[in-house]
């Protein structure tokens, strides 16, 4: 199971790094595949372990440590968010910053257990630009088409795994890492997304969109008006 990813230019091209044996080579600028750093017939503890050393694209090297999901390795729901924020990455959990908070909460006035849930992103390094002016404080930025896709690999061993019942993407990078380049959140939010032979799919906006509202409330109330339509799917 996972999304189906397009060849992107220089996918799949390694550069051969003294020192480093066969498939934990060093990432040259034409690199952005992570397959040959996921361990066939692993489990999730394994893959875990793997993503620690995973050198598929340049992200690696500025982020803090890989950071992977974690959940219910029986989780009949998996929530999918962008890419780990500036607390995901100093802690090397998913959704544990302001956002996870928001989600939290939301999905409990969803009427879905988060404990119950798979929770993970379809990138797993922190992309970031450092603003001197605001305290050298580590500001995110959105991962491109080829970091998206290099790390599709990773993605696509997680759910064939976990075998969720439904897919929420939150976010629009999210989307687009299980439904391609051409989905937008703004057009197909709340709706559930079927997909032959894998689960369906529900488009919503990040957590942390919430925060940036100027109208928290009102976002706030989207966000969880989605979640109710996947908490129906589940009952």
């Amino acid at each position: 199971m996972g999304p189906q990813r397009p060849a992107l230019p220089g996918e799949g091209v390694e550069a051969v790094s003294a020192g480093h044996p066969p498939g934990m080579s060093e990432t040259s600028e034409s690199a952005y595949d992570a397959s040959p750093f996921v361990p066939g017939g692993a489990d999730l503890a394994a893959l875990r372990t793997a993503a620690e050393t995973c050198r598929g694209c340049p992200l690696h090297q500025d982020a803090t440590q890989t950071v992977f999901g974690e959940g219910d390795t029986a989780a009949r729901i998996v929530l999918l968010g962008e890419q780990p924020g500036d607390q995901e990455d100093r802690k090397g959990r998913p959704f544990v910053g302001p956002a996870g908070r928001v989600l939290g909460e939301a999905l409990e006035e969803a009427g879905i257990d988060r404990g119950e849930a798979y929770v993970t992103n379809a990138v797993k390094h922190f992309k970031f630009t450092v603003e001197p002016a605001r305290g050298k404080r580590r500001i995110h930025k959105a991962p491109s088409l080829r970091e998206m896709s290099a790390c599709g690999p990773w993605l696509e061993a997680e759910l064939g795994l976990v075998d969720p019942e439904v897919l929420v993407a939150l976010g629009a990078t999210a989307g687009k890492g299980v439904l391609g380049s051409s989905y937008r959140v703004t057009r197909r939010r709340g709706e559930l997304i079927e997909r032959e032979g894998k689960p369906p799919v529900l488009g919503t906006i990040h957590p942390s969109a919430v925060l940036r509202a100027d109208d928290r409330d009102a976002v706030y109330a989207g966000l969880v008006a989605d979640l109710r339509v996947v908490a129906d799917v589940l009952r």
